[in-house]
């Protein structure tokens, strides 16, 4: 053989064995993404841990528990889709959030601060081989997204990211005194379920100054999986109500697919987004009428005081 050609049986050599490793890791991704499925019994614990300021009084811990179905409602080459719902005393079911994991995904929405996202887009290589989270609201709006490498290695299979956020659901009623979060967000599945463990920090931003720190908090969710009987209530719910969430998702689709930024108005006419879908679920509105009511909440940034205010 010659020297050309044996170096190119070589490089052939390598480029195959690295498709293949490549194509390997890709289905071990998934298969984590995937055991972030089913039927959990949840723990949720927060406690501020830092405040540079001296006088800064610390918050009470943050305990909570739920049962909760987390349900895959799309799976291609390239994308899990999973929603999130509560099953509340064994009784009723609770849409709560939705997470996308794109491989290779090279457009995001970050958060920036007072419901405003800008539009980002990622260079190829700096997301080769990794997968991007976008986390979405109860009415599918959008809440944070970052890309990280799914790791494997000695037994261990996880996936960490920092991303800006908007508060999170337990405290944006009841504080006021920073307006980010910095989610440092890792996903650990266990021989139990799966483990998402935070560090946060909490952000005061304003417009032309530097980011504020005015506390760090450590939070531990921890999903313990159970008989997936016990999430029955939430299945049968999904298969009645899901349609109708599909022509949300799509109506939102509509609004992302746009190369700039986005700004949400919290309420219009008094209301946030999630009290206009509700009566639109119950009455089989249309994806038109969906698509009417949400597109609404999308605002140019000199609107923003007064569509808040209504």
């Amino acid at each position: 053989m010659t020297t050309k050609k044996a170096l190119f049986a070589a490089l052939f050599s390598m480029a195959s064995s690295t498709l293949v490793f490549g194509q390997e890791k890709k289905e071990l991704d998934k298969n984590s993404i995937k055991d972030l499925c089913g039927c959990y019994e949840i723990t949720f614990k927060y406690t501020e841990t830092f405040a540079p300021e001296i006088d800064y009084e610390k918050k009470l811990d943050y305990t909570a528990a739920a049962l909760e179905l987390a349900l895959p409602i799309y799976e291609g080459d390239d994308k899990i889709s999973i929603q999130h719902l509560l099953v509340v005393n064994d009784t009723m079911v609770v849409k709560h959030w939705r997470q996308d994991w794109i491989y290779e995904n090279e457009e995001v929405f970050t958060y920036n601060k007072d419901n405003s996202w800008n539009f980002k887009k990622i260079p190829a290589d700096q997301v080769s081989g990794q997968w991007t989270q976008k986390v979405y609201q109860t009415d599918d709006s959008p809440r944070y997204s970052g890309s990280a490498t799914w790791v494997h290695f000695d037994g261990k299979h996880f996936w960490e990211n920092k991303a800006d956020s908007p508060l999170p659901r337990r405290e944006y009623t009841k504080r006021s005194d920073y307006n980010v979060m910095i989610r440092g967000n890792r996903h650990e599945i266990t021989d139990f379920g799966w483990v998402h463990e935070q560090d946060n920090d909490k952000i005061i931003r304003t417009e032309g100054a530097a980011d504020v720190l005015l506390a760090q908090e450590k939070g531990m969710n921890i999903y313990t999986k159970v008989a997936e009987e016990k999430c029955q209530l939430a299945k049968d719910w999904w298969d009645e109500h899901g349609d109708f969430w599909t022509s949300v998702r799509e109506a939102w689709n509509g609004i992302y697919d746009r190369e700039g930024d986005l700004t949400l108005a919290k309420k219009v006419d008094g209301k946030p987004l999630f009290m206009h879908l509700y009566p639109l679920e119950k009455k089989g509105a249309t994806s038109d009428e969906i698509e009417e009511v949400i597109s609404k909440f999308v605002i140019a940034e000199k609107e923003v005081s007064s569509v808040q205010t209504k």
